[in-house]
């Protein structure tokens, strides 16, 4: 494997009691490399991440991480990775403190778990009892228990589940500081602004297959959905007075809509307009398509191509 590379997957297949959930599946992560693994409830994503923490065999496919076949689950492979689940159970007579130390045990080199609490944001519950943490104060501690050992790479599970929008920067800043450290990351989340911002380059995945793969740019810019752009007519100008667009002007309500494939010529034309008149253009916004419109063009796009159901 290349040196560069962290993870590698090469037509991985899956399949429970003859229905295929993961479908010839191929996946690279670059070393210090953010990726987002998304698609609906049944796409394959789970499964795929199980067999990459080397919790579930594969039936088909080459697989490959940090160097391993996560098949072995060697514990030198266990050594290099961190998960932390959506879903996970803790010692309730524990404290938190107690806890992280006790899982920076496992780990051959692991951070200070003093510093571990603090990045979590449980300082001041380091000597509480699990069982008396909140929701949100308990994924904070999966999140610690995930990075205490100082992984090479990071799987996260739905990471801010539960989060209030505070809590939910804090994990965003954490995720940021861990890829400044080298840490590679392979995120699942259902929240699209979470991959949009957080990931170097999105997978969607639909019925076990990889449907489009890039940044998050180049699945806005490559989607062929068009740009808005919105303002409002002052009161006089008619609404066929305004110059030639190359895009479909609509009329909803007291604005006015421009749904334009060439967003940067219709905006330049339309205030050139704008300022030999005199006009002022109240509201003028643009609004480009983000990570969320692709996401549901790819999926129901697919779903329309024929696609299966599958668990």
């Amino acid at each position: 494997m290349a040196a560069s590379v962290a993870v590698v997957v090469e037509g991985l297949t899956k399949a429970y009691g003859g229905v295929t959930v993961v479908d010839g599946i191929d996946l690279h992560l670059d070393h210090g490399e953010v990726v987002a693994l998304l698609g609906p409830n049944g796409a394959g994503k789970t499964t795929t991440v199980e067999i990459l923490e080397g919790n579930r065999r594969r039936d088909e496919g080459r697989v490959e991480v940090l160097g391993f076949d996560p098949a072995h689950g060697t514990r030198a492979f266990r050594e290099r990775i961190g998960i932390v689940l959506q879903e996970a159970g803790f010692e309730e007579a524990f404290t938190v403190g107690e806890l992280v130390r006790l899982h920076a045990g496992y780990y051959p080199s692991p951070r200070p778990v003093r510093e571990v609490i603090e990045v979590v944001g449980l300082t001041d519950r380091t000597d509480v009892r699990v069982r008396s943490l909140s929701g949100g104060q308990r994924r904070r501690l999966d999140l610690a228990l995930g990075i205490v050992g100082d992984p090479e790479l990071l799987f996260l599970d739905e990471p801010t589940t539960g989060f209030d929008p505070a809590a939910r920067r804090r994990a965003w800043d954490l995720v940021a500081r861990l890829r400044e450290l080298g840490t590679t990351i392979l995120l699942t989340t259902h929240y699209l602004d979470e991959a949009e911002h957080l990931a170097d380059r999105v997978v969607v995945v639909n019925h076990g297959r990889v449907v489009a793969s890039g940044t998050p740019a180049e699945l806005a810019a490559g989607s062929g959905n068009n740009a808005v752009l919105t303002f409002r007519l002052p009161g006089g100008v008619p609404e066929d007075g305004l110059p030639p667009l190359t895009g479909t002007v609509r009329f909803p309500g007291t604005e006015t809509e421009v749904v334009t494939p060439d967003p940067t010529r219709d905006v330049h034309t339309l205030t050139g307009w704008a300022i030999e008149r005199g006009i002022r253009l109240e509201r003028l916004s643009l609004a480009r398509p983000c990570l969320e419109d692709v996401y549901f063009d790819l999926v129901g796009r697919h779903d329309e191509d024929g696609g299966t159901d599958r668990a």
